[in-house]
């Protein structure tokens, strides 16, 4: 304490040399929620300089370079070189471009030679809040739903193949959120510009948005299974009330998740024990059955569970809006609790 009123507080060397700062450096001070300070250097100047290199691998699947490629974007780098010693083949330069564009937000490529591709984030996610990023996704999922049961109901194979190249936008807005999540365990301050109030929330919201791309995955399923049936009408009430009663459930689980709210989340977990079982009955009447009961056999079955596999899953997301309100309630008590002590 210096002049009666100014409190000081002093830095490891060792920490200050390990985060590359000096005289004149920021560094931020951020009240945790038990009222503890966290001391971070500023990270901007850091993020702006992420570079690294994916040294392409001999292979037949070409997936396995490009989720390298993937980690590396979703870690948080910005600038990341992709080369490959013994030169790309047309075929193997074509699939890294193609799948960086389709599958990965805000990646540009920006160099390129014989043995070397230079992709480049150009999106400042800190602009985006994870809250829209989420609101994205859910969007996104929300339509393919929608258009999957008009889809089975009618026939439609052009509305389904439709719906499987939307699940490519739902893959980005996947990884986005991934890449967001990640930056924001390692930034306190960019959690708070991009929405995420506890660091806490992290885990939650790391889960939420994985179940959200599997319910994608599904709706993906019912599509690519749509398209195998042709041109059948499903004229079953039963089935296309079990896809709506998933997309509602669904549609809940978001609302419960952009308000924290413990009700909708509850209502959820019961209507969800209700929609299986409807599915279950579903799937014995037909193996009952002596012919094909509304659709060709093992394809309704497919659709009936991913159907109930999108349920559990909105179940699932409920179940986290309700384990984060209690984290929040214990902490918001705790804080309360200290600030009585003190007094």
């Amino acid at each position: 304490m210096t002049g009666g009123s100014t409190y000081i507080v002093s830095l490891p060397i060792d920490w200050v040399r390990e985060g590359d700062l000096g005289a004149g450096d920021t560094v931020v001070l951020t009240v945790k929620p038990d009222r503890s300070l966290l001391i971070t250097p500023d990270q901007g100047k850091q993020r702006k300089n992420g570079r690294s290199k994916v040294e392409m691998i001999a292979s037949e699947d070409r997936e396995e370079n490009f989720r390298t490629l993937v980690a590396n974007y979703l870690v948080g780098y910005d600038i990341i070189r992709v080369v490959c010693p013994g030169g790309f083949s047309a075929a193997e330069r074509k699939y890294l471009k193609e799948s960086a564009r389709k599958r990965l937000i805000g990646i540009e490529i920006v160099e390129e030679s014989r043995t070397e591709v230079v992709l480049q984030n150009l999106l400042n996610y800190q602009d985006i809040s994870l809250e829209k990023s989420l609101q994205s996704m859910f969007r996104i999922i929300s339509s393919m739903m929608e258009d999957s049961i008009v889809a089975l109901r009618e026939g439609d194979v052009e509305l389904a193949k439709d719906i499987v190249q939307r699940d490519n936008d739902v893959d980005k807005f996947y990884l986005l959120s991934v890449r967001q999540i990640k930056a924001a365990l390692d930034d306190s301050v960019l959690a708070q510009k991009i929405g995420i109030k506890n660091s806490k929330d992290c885990l939650g919201y790391r889960l939420i948005i994985k179940l959200m791309e599997r319910i994608g995955d599904h709706v993906h399923g019912i599509a690519n299974t749509v398209i195998q049936i042709g041109d059948h009408k499903n004229d079953n009430e039963e089935v296309i009330e079990m896809g709506m009663v998933s997309h509602r459930l669904f549609q809940d689980s978001f609302q419960a998740v952009l308000d924290i709210d413990v009700e909708i989340a509850n209502h959820i977990m019961r209507t969800s024990k209700i929609s299986s079982a409807l599915g279950n009955r579903i799937i014995q009447r037909s193996e009952l059955s002596d012919s094909a009961y509304c659709l060709y056999g093992e394809k309704q079955r497919k659709i009936i569970e991913s159907f109930q596999r999108i349920v559990e899953y909105s179940a699932d997301i409920a179940e986290m809006v309700i384990n984060m309100k209690a984290t929040d309630i214990k902490e918001s008590l705790s804080g309360e609790a200290q600030i009585l002590e003190q007094a």
